[in-house]
């Protein structure tokens, strides 16, 4: 094997996680109103903030920065059905993401919580993506108290955001691209925060293996291997 395969085979599984620090995010028009609403806790009305938007949009990001301000436990929908509920309600704050999948049996599972939360002065944040009277809720108190919450939207990111996060990522890499090539795979990519970041994840990959900068031939190799099959879907 070749040093060159050897450096290929290497570095096909490295995929660093989201880094996901105030530093790292990036204001735009999309998010900002989302974000001074983040900046408004602990005076949510009913203590209680729903985080609004598209799925890439950065709802996690934005997220993941209150918890850390507010010291609060992250959960994920999926395993809110198996929590400790009285063990969370303690904890105090509590960021519930994809809080739209919960419609059914955890209806009154997320109402009590919420009881135990305004018991012990805590807080919760909401993400979904939609706003929640769309979330299929039956359960009448529930509905009633997700109405006082304060609800904030986060827009899908606007050209200037992609290109902020996009060179901020390959810098952060000290990867070396051109602005031609930036330009040429802002106008391929999926539109999303998190497609941006695999594009990068990606383009660091390639350019470890081959052991040269990206081009735009190797930019268009890239884009070609995410989104193979696409075209072919029904």
């Amino acid at each position: 094997m070749s040093a060159r395969e050897a450096a290929r085979q290497l570095v096909l599984d490295i995929a660093p996680e989201p880094r996901y620090g105030e530093d790292e995010f990036l204001l735009s028009n999309s998010n900002e109103a989302a974000q001074a609403a983040i900046g408004l806790w602990p005076d949510w009305p009913d203590r209680t903030l729903v985080l609004v938007g598209p799925p890439g949009a950065g709802k996690s990001h934005l997220g993941a920065i209150w918890a850390s301000r507010a010291g609060a436990t992250i959960m994920p929908a999926a395993r809110f059905g198996a929590a400790d509920l009285p063990g969370m309600g303690l904890g105090g704050h509590i960021l519930l993401e994809d809080a739209d999948r919960l419609a059914g049996a955890d209806e009154k599972r997320l109402f009590h919580l919420m009881n135990l939360l305004a018991e012990a002065r805590g807080s919760l944040l909401l993400t979904a993506r939609a706003v929640p009277n769309l979330w299929g809720f039956r359960l009448p108190d529930l509905l009633s108290r997700l109405r006082r919450a304060m609800v904030a939207e986060i827009f899908s990111p606007d050209d200037d955001l992609l290109r902020a996060v996009l060179v901020k990522l390959l810098v952060d890499r000290q990867l070396t691209i051109e602005i031609s090539v930036i330009d040429y795979v802002l106008t391929r990519v999926e539109p999303t925060l998190d497609a941006v970041r695999s594009l990068v994840d990606a383009l660091d990959r390639e350019a470890l293996s081959r052991g040269r900068r990206i081009t735009k031939p190797v930019a268009a190799d890239v884009l070609g291997a995410l989104y193979a099959g696409e075209e072919e879907e029904p």
